[in-house]
């Protein structure tokens, strides 16, 4: 005679409140350190377009001639771009992202003016 016993599998619920309150720890501590990775990702990439418009701005002046206080524009410098530079804090095209002045001056993001900026270098 054999005994039949119905064992139905399954969680219970502190089982299950256990385990959502591990991934809720878990994520409290993930999302900032990936907010502070994508912030730091953004000042990077801009300031690596600046070196980049820089790099444009100087190439132009030798291309024709310049000096040091010329005025750039960014028609003038959009040729020796390879792609559509904008600041990857939200700028839209480059007008709004980047302001440039003479070939002297450094470029300067109007995004983040104060964290997105090249670093002044002894010359």
């Amino acid at each position: 005679m054999k005994k039949r016993t119905s064992r139905q599998g399954g969680f219970t619920l502190v089982e299950i409140m256990i385990v959502v309150a591990i991934i809720g720890l878990l994520a409290s501590i993930a999302i900032p350190n990936f907010v502070k990775a994508r912030t730091t990702a953004q000042m990077n990439a801009c300031i690596s377009n600046l070196r980049v418009i820089d790099g444009a701005i100087q190439q132009w002046a030798l291309d024709t001639k310049q000096g040091d206080t010329a005025t750039v524009t960014a028609t003038d410098i959009l040729p020796y771009l390879k792609n559509s530079v904008t600041c990857p804090s939200g700028g839209k095209t480059f007008a709004d992202s980047y302001s440039i002045t003479t070939v002297q001056a450094r470029p300067a993001c109007l995004k983040q003016p104060a964290t997105h900026k090249l670093e002044e270098t002894l010359q």
